[in-house]
């Protein structure tokens, strides 16, 4: 079986490319993953006292579970090339918060911490931005597109908080 592979362009990546090539065919095996549930798994899963569930505390957990949120709210917004651009910017953002604050909690030093925290600040008011903008290209997902904006808005503050905190750390 013959496949098309783009050219190497360097004599490095051609050297490296063809070696690969070679050994890899042998070792090809078909990656199966778990099946996922549709449901998010509640780590913190707390009531208050009027019996309504509490946002987790454990703030890896509550990006996550907000940018899966954001995932499924976008599947339900109308497609046309302006929605199109604002839902790949909203989903881009919204995902991108708790993936940059698991990066933080890996980071080799204080000052990289610090750096990461300050893009989930950035990315946290970009995804309040795009909120509003779709609740304004599409007002019968306005009162959604509006809980949404509010779990950004303390993402926004929280990571706010912890970035103003590690200024004399850094």
């Amino acid at each position: 079986m013959k496949t098309n592979h783009q050219a190497p362009t360097s004599k490095h990546q051609r050297s490296f490319k063809h070696q690969r090539a070679e050994g890899a065919k042998a070792r090809r095996v078909a990656l199966k993953y778990p099946a996922v549930a549709v449901t998010a798994l509640v780590l913190n899963g707390t009531t208050d006292a009027n019996g309504a569930p509490k946002h987790p505390f454990d703030l890896e957990e509550r990006t996550a579970r907000f940018g899966e949120a954001i995932v499924r709210f976008s599947k339900e917004i109308p497609r046309d090339p302006a929605n199109d651009r604002l839902i790949d910017q909203l989903v881009g953002c919204a995902t991108s918060i708790g993936g940059n604050y698991c990066e933080a909690n890996e980071g080799i030093s204080k000052k990289d911490f610090r750096h990461t925290i300050s893009r989930c600040v950035k990315e946290a008011k970009e995804t309040k931005f795009f909120l509003r903008l779709l609740a304004a290209a599409e007002p019968q997902l306005s009162d959604e597109a509006r809980e949404y904006y509010r779990e950004a808005k303390e993402l926004h503050l929280i990571f706010a908080s912890i970035f103003r905190k590690t200024k004399g750390e850094a």
